[in-house]
């Protein structure tokens, strides 16, 4: 029997931060951990952002979208102290869970990031904003909102990791996902239903035929790039699949990296 499951077709004007949690429900987030696939993800990024954050002298971080808790769960292992936070009950329930598997404890705490700062103990030496989380904000003013809310819960010389799929090429109808990098599992086929300036619709289709959609605003790099400027962050790197040199259009996700002055 083929399960069809939608959580928002139509974009408007009045979108709220619980459309987030919304399309993040139990029978999606029950296989989030297949469409990853850890194992793989952890043999695609070889270390990755743990290296980013040794480099920049980090011990304290905080995981602004832990979703299931892959990288909450990986840094953890990696000696860093790792607080976890998610907008979607769901996910934060799954991050525990996943972490109590692992035999680790650290906190998991539900929060949306505009109020972000109510829920923190003290500043980190990093914030990471993963798997394309941050277009999750349609509204610019909350994109701007939220960097500022990022950037306070930094210490001084701190770092902001913040990615988000190749947009400047999916805007371009070139969407591409290798597979090799993010979204590793090999039971689940994506697509984009629908591009423009404003939305883009995700379709997971899984083998057993259940289909879920999850809606996006589509942020160019160089757009995030100048928010981050904006708000008062500095040396801005650009990774395209955890290299610095690499093709704008050919790179399934890229990566900001970019330090609080």
């Amino acid at each position: 029997m083929t399960t069809t499951r939608t959580t928002r077709t139509v974009l408007d004007d009045h979108r709220t931060a619980d459309d987030f949690a919304a399309q993040y429900g139990t029978a999606l987030v029950d296989r989030w951990d297949d469409l990853i696939d850890w194992d793989r993800r952890e043999r695609s990024e070889q270390g990755f952002f743990a290296k980013l954050l040794t480099t920049a002298k980090a011990h304290r971080v905080l995981d602004v979208a832990a979703g299931t808790g892959y990288h909450s769960v990986s840094l953890a292992r990696h000696g860093f102290d790792v607080t976890a936070v998610d907008g979607s009950p769901e996910m934060v329930a799954r991050t525990r869970r996943n972490a109590a598997r692992h035999g680790l404890t650290f906190p998991v705490v539900e929060a949306d990031w505009r109020t972000l700062r109510r829920h923190l103990d003290g500043r980190y030496d990093a914030v990471v904003c993963l798997g394309s989380s941050f277009p999750h904000l349609f509204h610019e003013a909350d994109r701007r909102a939220v960097l500022a809310e990022f950037r306070e819960a930094l210490n001084p010389g701190g770092i902001l990791i913040v990615d988000h799929r190749n947009f400047d090429s999916i805007r371009r109808h070139r969407y591409r996902s290798s597979g090799n990098y993010y979204y590793c599992g090999t039971g689940a086929s994506v697509s984009v239903a629908r591009v423009d300036d404003r939305l883009c619709r995700f379709r997971y289709e899984f083998g057993d035929g259940d289909v879920h959609h999850l809606e996006v605003y589509p942020i160019l790099s160089a757009e995030l790039s100048g928010l981050l400027v904006d708000s008062g962050f500095d040396s801005v790197r650009d990774f395209g699949d955890f290299r610095e040199d690499f093709d704008a259009y050919d790179a399934d996700f890229i990566i900001h990296v970019a330090r609080k002055s």
